[in-house]
């Protein structure tokens, strides 16, 4: 399997949140969280066929494929909030839509891939969010601007929600490996 993580993290130290070269001192200490959460979901996916990656529990499921491309979405989603300060234009729109929407779309376009591939995806999103953070310093993560509903949030608080939000849908995918008929026993 594939930890890239894209960078040169040492896995050793996945349990130390730490300042890191190459980043101002705060965003070091998220990156360290960041790459604690996608080293647990690549751990959490470990070996996963096609067909396990593509499981429907039944025909309102999420498979587990469409979670991590949706992990990838939302991370693609909030570097054209932060770092662009836009929202997706109607070409991004349409490359993720299906893995931002899940639901009947995320069924019908996302399947048939390998681990590989959902794999390279997350770390090339990942490869571009940590080089846009090694541009800013502790005051970006500090920026106030309205968010969801109008409400006032800060850099920290939107990507703190992207590793967020992947470890909640990490949670989804364990619950799913449970109900494949291949990892009852596993």
């Amino acid at each position: 399997m594939n930890f890239d993580l894209t960078s040169n993290f040492d896995l050793n130290e996945l349990y130390l949140i730490k300042e890191i070269d190459g980043y101002a001192p705060e965003i070091g200490r998220l990156v360290s969280i960041m790459k604690w959460a996608r080293a647990t979901t690549l751990q959490s996916v470990r070996n996963l066929s096609i067909e396990q990656l593509d499981y429907l529990h039944d025909d309102q499921s999420n498979s587990i494929g469409a979670l991590l491309l949706h992990i990838a979405a939302i991370e693609v989603s909030y570097q054209v909030n932060t770092f662009e300060n836009r929202g997706l234009n109607s070409s991004e729109q349409e490359q993720w839509g299906a893995a931002l929407e899940l639901g009947d779309r995320g069924r019908s376009e996302i399947k048939g891939r390998p681990l590989s591939a959902y794999i390279e995806i997350l770390n090339n999103v990942r490869r571009k969010t940590l080089d846009e953070l090694k541009k800013r310093d502790d005051n970006w993560l500090f920026e106030v601007k309205p968010f969801w509903r109008n409400k006032p949030a800060n850099n920290y608080f939107k990507w703190v929600h992207v590793f967020e939000d992947e470890i909640n849908h990490r949670g989804q995918i364990r619950i799913i490996k449970k109900y494949i008929p291949q990892l009852e026993s596993n």
